[in-house]
């Protein structure tokens, strides 16, 4: 997409993608472009009996409108979901690998983009059920992207809550501290994105509720890193309001999925607009929310834009009621905002006081 004037958005290139394979996320930085790649989950419509690619596409994108394809790392599990690279030789995946229950954290080495190398891993003990380890719990699954400042990654690692690792030698992460949401949140994707501003001593934290509004409550949540061995939790966003004609009385009851999904998290990208006082949250069947942050104890909702209710089912989620599923936010460093959603594409926002 074209989006120099952001009023006339201009399609431009489309490359399609493998069968029966996601290509949920991208990351860019500077002339590289890494395409996550993932054996679509069934209740998506993926069909397990067909073939399918995975892993991570590397890209030269000198030529933006044509990319051309370096090289291509392989999982030889399910492929990798949600991703990190802010440039350099080490491209930072949530992958499924063979052998393990769940998705992983595997550091890879793109020198020789056409030869990607695998430099390091970690799981949670548990995970590894092809050398007999037995999960603790379930829901254990790095839904990524890990994010990484330094030699510290932090990963939204599903029930396990929020770890942070040293990796300054990639070969042999370690753990450094975890901070646990489930309980008394839910587990199933209890951590799904973390986003840490060491800088500030702050990361924000949320979870993906699936349940259609029938579990343990979701939450979006800011905690303090100032000191890394030992992250606490400052405070919870406040839960959207609906609108006063709405013909519901909270999002739990509208249907679809209802809780943050995405945040403005692509913060080492030059062309992405750094984390200030407001906050942007891709909330699901709320739209997109948008909160003050200047006090990390008081979140405070400032803004919100819903789409119109879409009229077409273009895939088979949500289940039950056609409604809104807001799905990821980005904000350029010209202040415009990008939502996507699951049946309608994309919109472009400016944000006004």
């Amino acid at each position: 997409m074209d989006v120099t004037d952001p009023t006339e958005p201009k399609l431009v290139k489309f490359i399609s993608g493998p069968e029966n394979t996601f290509t949920l996320q991208m990351e860019v930085s500077d002339n590289i472009m890494i395409t996550a790649l993932e054996k679509i989950f069934p209740n998506f419509g993926g069909n397990p009996n067909e073939p399918f690619d995975e892993g991570v596409l590397i890209w030269d994108i000198s030529d933006p409108v044509n990319p051309r394809k370096l090289g291509q790392f392989r999982t030889g599990g399910t492929g990798t979901h949600r991703n990190f690279y802010s440039g350099g030789n080490y491209v930072h995946l949530a992958a499924g690998m063979p052998g393990y229950n769940g998705n992983i954290y595997v550091i890879i080495n793109i020198n020789d983009p056409a030869q990607p190398v695998e430099d390091g891993r970690w799981w949670v003990p548990g995970q590894h059920t092809a050398s007999g380890e037995k999960p603790h719990k379930p829901y254990i699954s790095l839904h990524g992207p890990p994010y990484v400042v330094d030699n510290r990654a932090y990963l939204p690692y599903g029930s396990e809550g929020m770890i942070i690792l040293d990796i300054s030698d990639v070969s042999k992460p370690v753990e450094v501290s975890r901070l646990s949401f489930s309980p008394p949140f839910h587990s199933q994707f209890g951590i799904h994105s973390v986003l840490p501003l060491p800088e500030k001593g702050l990361a924000y934290v949320n979870s993906e509720d699936t349940s259609y509004g029938k579990g343990p409550l979701h939450h979006a949540s800011i905690v303090d890193i100032s000191d890394l061995s030992n992250p606490m939790l400052l405070s919870l966003f406040p839960e959207p309001i609906p609108p006063a004609n709405a013909l519901y009385r909270d999002f739990f009851q509208k249907g679809g999925w209802s809780g943050p999904h995405n945040i403005n998290i692509l913060q080492h990208n030059k062309d992405v607009q750094k984390q200030g006082k407001l906050f942007y949250i891709a909330h699901f069947n709320a739209g997109l929310r948008v909160y003050n942050v200047k006090d990390p104890r008081l979140p405070v909702e400032v803004g919100y834009f819903m789409p119109p209710e879409p009229r077409k089912r273009y895939g088979p989620m949500p289940e039950g009621e056609l409604v809104t599923q807001t799905e990821d936010v980005l904000v350029d460093r010209r202040g415009f905002i990008y939502i996507t959603d699951k049946n309608q594409g994309l919109w472009i926002l400016k944000y006004e006081k």
